[in-house]
């Protein structure tokens, strides 16, 4: 299938690609002017946030052309963590006291928030790479991980030990949502807490520091956590939240491959432009034979190209189908900057190279952050269903 799009959706798409093309290419700077206008103007991290919270309540679908679009421009801001991590999970488990407190500040881009899973593992958080309730991704109950306890003063209050790794935006969010395991081995579950780090000095046992990113315009960081009071998401103590989870993986996967289609879509673009200006009289090209086995290159990108966002955008609409629509995503966008790098050879500017490598260093994040394309295809398939042995001992498809 190919997406059709409402009015409201091409307006999205159009708006937002004349603001972020003003610039010219990729940055890698965050810019916190950029990021005021995108909430101001076109209230981008509140557009799936409910009206009753100040959002603009629209859908999974409207939040993937969002994505696809600051995938092509590789927008560095915080609306992946903020708008597509944090924000559903707040919705989700947050009582009516705390949705109220933090959604409206979410939707008006005065609060960033980021999810902070323990040991790097988002994609099997999210259900993306594994089952994600039980939590043993969280440590289990045991050493490792993040590990919760009641606040001994009896106010309510817990207490967070450990760290996470690898979370996007860890470093200037100005509000953590933490997995960490409660009740020790016996009563394990894995839950998630609230640390408010938006006032004038950090809490008390919090350290973020900055993480080797392959894309600088998606930073990483290291969040610690000693003896640091945070607040219970949600008013049960006894719920695992692996369904929300796992509930909040699906758009997540959904729109996150829209935005690596984006960034396939900007870099094939790129790679276009540029060899069609090298084809021209005068320019400084390979022999005129090398010129037909590009054209054909591109053409087969682009298709591949297309047929993922196919996919993405039905994932938009059916999230069952969204891992495997993630892994096409990635493992296209892996194709594309591979070839964005090779096929302009030795024959264009010194700069050329280097306009290609930040799209593959997205490719590169996204896969640090989500696992390789083919691990996402695997777990999508089995968890679909796909390999599930027949009665008669023949594989189910």
């Amino acid at each position: 299938m190919d997406a059709g799009f409402t009015a409201e959706q091409d307006e999205i798409r159009r708006t937002l690609r004349t603001l972020l093309d003003a610039d010219d290419g990729p940055g890698d700077a965050y810019d916190p002017g950029l990021w005021r206008r995108i909430a101001r103007d076109h209230r981008l991290p509140g557009l799936t946030v409910p009206q009753d919270y100040g959002g603009a309540g629209r859908g999974t679908a409207e939040q993937a052309v969002v994505l696809e679009e600051t995938g092509r421009a590789l927008l560095p801001s915080p609306l992946l963590a903020t708008a597509v991590l944090a924000a559903p999970l707040i919705l989700a488990l947050g009582t009516a006291e705390q949705r109220a407190a933090l959604l409206p500040a979410v939707a008006t881009g005065e609060l960033t928030a980021c999810l902070a899973v323990p040991g790097g593992f988002l994609a099997t958080a999210l259900g993306l790479a594994g089952d994600p309730t039980g939590g043993s991704w969280a440590g289990g109950g045991r050493a490792g991980g993040v590990q919760a306890r009641p606040a001994r003063d009896g106010g309510g209050g817990w207490r967070l030990y450990g760290e996470a790794d690898r979370v996007p935006d860890g470093e200037r969010a100005g509000l953590l949502l933490v997995a960490a395991h409660a009740g020790g081995f016996p009563r394990s579950r894995t839950l998630l807490f609230l640390v408010r780090a938006d006032g004038p000095e950090p809490p008390a046992g919090l350290a973020r520091t900055p993480q080797s990113s392959p894309d600088p315009t998606r930073p990483l960081a290291r969040v610690q956590l000693r003896d640091t009071a945070a607040e219970l998401l949600g008013a049960d103590d006894t719920a695992d939240t692996g369904p929300a989870l796992a509930a909040a993986g699906r758009t997540a996967a959904a729109v996150l491959a829209a935005e690596a289609v984006g960034a396939a879509a900007g870099a094939l673009e790129r790679t276009a432009a540029y060899l069609a200006a090298r084809e021209r009289p005068g320019a400084c090209a390979p022999a005129p034979h090398a010129y037909e086995a590009e054209r054909h290159r591109i053409a087969e990108l682009y298709v591949r190209v297309r047929a993922a966002r196919s996919a993405a955008y039905f994932a938009a609409w059916d999230q069952e189908s969204a891992g495997l629509a993630l892994a096409q995503a990635l493992k296209v966008l892996r194709a594309v900057t591979a070839e964005a790098v090779r096929l302009p050879g030795d024959a264009g500017p010194p700069d050329r190279e280097h306009e290609a490598h930040p799209y593959a260093r997205r490719a590169a994040v996204l896969e640090r952050l989500l696992g390789p394309a083919h691990r996402l295809r695997d777990h999508a398939a089995r968890d679909s269903g796909l390999f599930a042995a027949a009665g008669d001992g023949q594989v189910a498809v």
